[in-house]
């Protein structure tokens, strides 16, 4: 039995939930049995004195996580605070105000006096408002240490140093307010494989173990195999660097509008399997919320219940819906279907996100509608018609499968435009074109029903900051998609001769499957966003 079994939610990518939603949702953890839950938070509360650390993001004030966490203790859940010492703090770094602690890009300058005054602030801040000794203190995909910044300042020097000292020194102000630091394990299992997290043969070096003052628990993080055996060997080289391993799982809730709740589960049974056999004491799932959390966690629930009764020893399917009946009060096999925009109409079930891909591409400049086989949008229209049948049905839960609805409505529209659009360009098909202005009109409208929605749904959970992201993505969309019309309806009465990108033949390699791709600025345009 776990010592520590646990939730990360993400509060960095926009979303920070509101406090009375965070309550809500910890009594719902506790009631699946989980009884540890993290904030992730990279500069997403307040520190005093740092008034550019989380500026405008919504931050959670001192006060705030001071309720939260008396909330958590009064329910036996041990609030652990999740946040960031060397890389993750780009929205930080960005300002100015932080040029003298800066590396590069979103790592902290290592071997700065002003960076450890800031570190130190980091822990007096949490000190004061949790009651857990257990701190995560981050330290991961910190690629560009010493790269920078540290660079121009001291020349060249092995990363495997730059990160000991730093780690050293972080973990000294650590334990100075009397915290037991947790750290993601990959920089330093990267530099002992070669940069490699997950490499066929793991080890931990003699200069990794060195690298890693006593008392520093190791977080194995990996949210991607299906093999039992790999998890086996992976825990088994981390526990070779004599730490204390925990393990970190995902529900996948970050590559879109839909979740994966059935890879969560298809990644999480062998992965449990493995922490039992391994004695694994401390296991948390995380919900990261990537591009701007544009998945909400209510979305997820099937795959908590799932890793919570998996966990618990039952495997039984039906009891396990039985369960996430009695929990969530809602049917698990509805819930489940909200992953269908990711990989509803794909027969072999796999993950290409093609609603995201699609639903951002570009209506003359697409060049992922060399994918397009046809009938998708057909797929999507009949995954909207489901939804609003289950709409009807789940009153708690009605905003989340009306966004569900509207997104996939929206695509179904989207997914073929571009393609029918270069088609008909290049039979130079005016008539045809004239019948398909109709369709751009379409998407227009069902993109500002999408917005409606979503924006309904965030504002119910999160504060409101961070959803201009998505009303400057879905509204650039939108006068996109307006500023095309235009464009083909002076092609049509002939005030133009021609449309440039439509004069220009997409590369095809004859592949049949989209890339996976889950950014937005890898899929709304090949130019400089």
């Amino acid at each position: 039995m776990a010592k520590r079994f646990g939730v990360m939610l993400d509060c960095s990518r926009n979303a920070v939930m509101k406090v009375e939603k965070v309550k809500e949702f910890v009594l719902m953890l506790k009631k699946m049995g989980y009884n540890t839950f993290m904030l992730y938070t990279e500069d997403t509360y307040e520190i005093k004195g740092e008034p550019y650390f989380g500026y405008l993001r919504g931050r959670y004030s001192a006060k705030e996580l001071k309720g939260i966490d008396s909330f958590c203790v009064e329910n036996g859940v041990e609030l652990i605070p999740c946040i960031q010492t060397l890389a993750h703090l780009n929205q930080a770094l960005k300002y100015w105000f932080y040029a003298d602690v800066k590396d590069c890009f979103d790592v902290l300058l290592v071997d700065e006096e002003k960076t450890y005054a800031l570190i130190d602030k980091m822990f007096a801040t949490i000190a004061e408002v949790f009651t857990s000794k257990k701190v995560h203190i981050g330290m991961d995909e910190a690629v560009f240490v010493g790269l920078g910044n540290f660079l121009k300042k001291h020349g060249y020097e092995n990363r495997f140093d730059i990160l000991r000292r730093h780690l050293e020194k972080v973990v000294a102000i650590c334990k100075k307010y009397g915290f037991e630091p947790i750290m993601w394990s990959d920089m330093f299992f990267r530099l002992a494989n070669g940069g490699d997290y997950y490499p066929e043969n793991p080890i931990f070096c003699e200069d990794a173990v060195k690298s890693i003052p006593d008392g520093v628990s190791l977080c194995y993080w990996d949210y991607y195999h299906k093999d039992k055996d790999y998890y086996s060997k992976m825990i088994r080289a981390h526990k070779a660097a004599g730490k204390d391993v925990w393990f970190a799982g995902g529900a996948w809730k970050w590559v879109g509008f839909a979740p994966c709740n059935k890879m969560t589960i298809e990644t999480m049974l062998p992965a449990l399997t493995a922490c039992r056999e391994e004695q694994v004491e401390n296991v948390i799932i995380t919900l990261w919320g990537d591009d701007g959390n544009e998945c909400q966690p209510y979305s997820v629930l099937p795959s908590l219940v799932y890793v919570a009764e998996i966990f618990k020893g039952n495997t039984d399917v039906l009891k396990i819906k039985e369960r996430f009946n009695e929990i969530v009060g809602e049917d698990y096999d509805e819930f489940m279907a909200l992953d269908m925009p990711v990989n509803g109409f794909n027969k072999d079930e796999t993950y290409v996100n093609g609603s995201k891909t699609m639903l951002y591409s570009d209506p003359f400049l697409g060049v992922f509608d060399v994918f397009v086989s046809g009938g998708e949008g057909d797929a999507f229209l009949k995954i909207a018609e489901q939804m609003s049948t289950y709409k009807a049905k789940n009153g708690k839960y009605r905003l989340t499968f009306e966004c569900a609805e509207s997104f996939a409505r929206l695509v179904s529209k989207k997914y073929e435009l571009g393609c029918e659009t270069r088609r008909l360009y290049a039979l130079k098909d005016k008539e045809g074109l004239i019948k398909l202005l109709a369709k751009y009109d379409n998407v227009a409208s069902g993109i500002d029903d999408l917005l409606e929605k979503f924006e309904k749904l965030w504002f119910d959970t999160n504060k409101p900051n961070g959803f201009e992201t998505h009303e400057l993505r879905l509204g650039g969309l939108k006068t996109r998609i307006i500023g095309c019309r235009k464009r083909l309806c002076k092609y049509i009465n002939g005030e133009l001769d021609a449309i440039g990108e439509l004069e220009e033949s997409l590369v095809d390699e004859g592949k049949k499957k989209l890339p996976f791709l889950s950014r937005y600025s890898d899929i709304a345009t090949v130019n400089i966003l």
